[in-house]
C-alpha cells in the first residue's frame, strides 16, 4: 500500500538493523528516501537497496554530531530533494560500562551522538518543515530510556531526554501541522543483540512476555504508522515496541 507517495523521507542510521528496515519499508509504501549513515558504504549499500524498489534515493555519509556536517549535509538535501516530508533520528551508538568506570569521553559520545544528534537534525529542517506548514518527526528512543538499566547511564540518560525533546517538540510544531513522536523499541534483532552472552540472551527473554526478541520490521511498522495517514493525529507521544517488557 503505498501510503507515503510523493513523500521524502530522511532516515538517520539508515545503514544497518533498525535505521535500514525503516528506510526500506517507507521505500516499500512509496517514499523517497534519503539514507544517512556514517560511511558512504553502509549508506550507498541501502540506497541500492530503497532504488531497487523504485524509488529514488539519496546516500550521505555524516557524523549526526557534527553541526558542520549536518548544515551542509541538510543544505544539500533540500536542493536535490526539493523538501522533507519525515525525518527518522534513528542514528545511536552505545558505549556501556558501570558509572564508576565510565570515562567522560564514553558519557559524551553517546549523548552527542544520540540526543545532540537528533537536535542538530531538527534544527536542520525545522525552517522547511515550519514553512511547508507539515511534517513528522520520529525519534527512535528506547525502553532503557524509561526504566534506566545497570552500565547504561549514558545510554539511558541520551533516551530519556530524547523522550522529552519529542514532548517539546511537539508542543513547539504542533500549530504549524508538524507532529514529533518517539518509538521506544525493546530488546530488537540487531548487530548489537547478536553478540550476546546466550545466558543474558535468555534472561532478557524471561522479561518478555511475548517470549522473543523484536525485529527491526516490528519498529520499521511502527514508524509507518506514524509517518503515514494514521498518525495524522498523534504527537508528543511514546510508543512503545517491546514484546509488553516495559507496562
Amino acid at each position: 500500500m503505498s501510503t507515503l507517495t510523493q513523500q521524502i523521507a530522511v532516515v538517520t542510521g539508515a545503514g544497518r538493523g533498525i535505521g535500514r528496515a525503516i528506510a526500506l519499508k517507507f521505500a516499500a509504501a512509496g517514499a523517497d528516501v534519503v539514507c544517512v549513515s556514517r560511511t558512504v558504504e553502509n549508506s550507498e549499500k541501502v540506497a541500492t537497496e530503497v532504488r531497487a524498489l523504485g524509488r529514488r534515493a539519496w546516500a550521505f555519509a555524516v557524523d549526526v554530531s557534527d553541526p558542520a556536517a549536518i548544515a551542509a549535509a541538510s543544505e544539500k538535501i533540500l536542493a536535490e530533494a526539493g523538501r522533507v516530508d519525515v525525518l527518522v533520528n534513528n542514528a545511536g551508538v552505545t558505549k556501556d560500562g558501570l558509572l564508576m568506570r565510565m570515562s567522560e569521553a564514553d558519557w559524551d559520545t553517546v549523548l552527542n551522538t544520540n540526543l545532540r544528534g537528533a537536535f542538530l537534525l531538527t534544527k536542520a529542517f525545522t525552517r522547511a518543515f515550519l514553512k511547508q506548514r507539515s511534517g513528522r518527526i520520529i525519534n527512535i528512543a528506547s525502553v532503557i530510556g524509561l526504566i534506566g538499566n545497570a552500565g547504561q547511564c549514558n545510554y539511558a540518560a541520551s533516551k530519556a531526554g530524547l523522550i522529552g525533546f519529542t514532548k517539546s517538540v511537539a508542543k513547539e510544531f504542533g500549530s504549524r501541522g508538524v507532529t514529533c513522536n518517539a518509538i521506544a523499541p525493546g530488546f530488537i534483532e540487531t548487530d548489537m543483540t547478536a553478540v550476546l552472552d546466550p545466558k543474558l540472551k535468555e534472561a532478557l527473554l524471561k522479561q518478555i512476555p511475548l517470549g522473543t526478541l523484536g525485529q527491526g520490521d516490528d519498529i520499521a511498522e511502527a514508524a509507518l504508522y506514524l509517518a503515514g495517514p494514521g498518525g495524522r493525529y498523534v504527537t508528543g507521544q511514546v510508543l512503545t515496541v517491546d514484546g509488553g517488557m516495559v507496562m
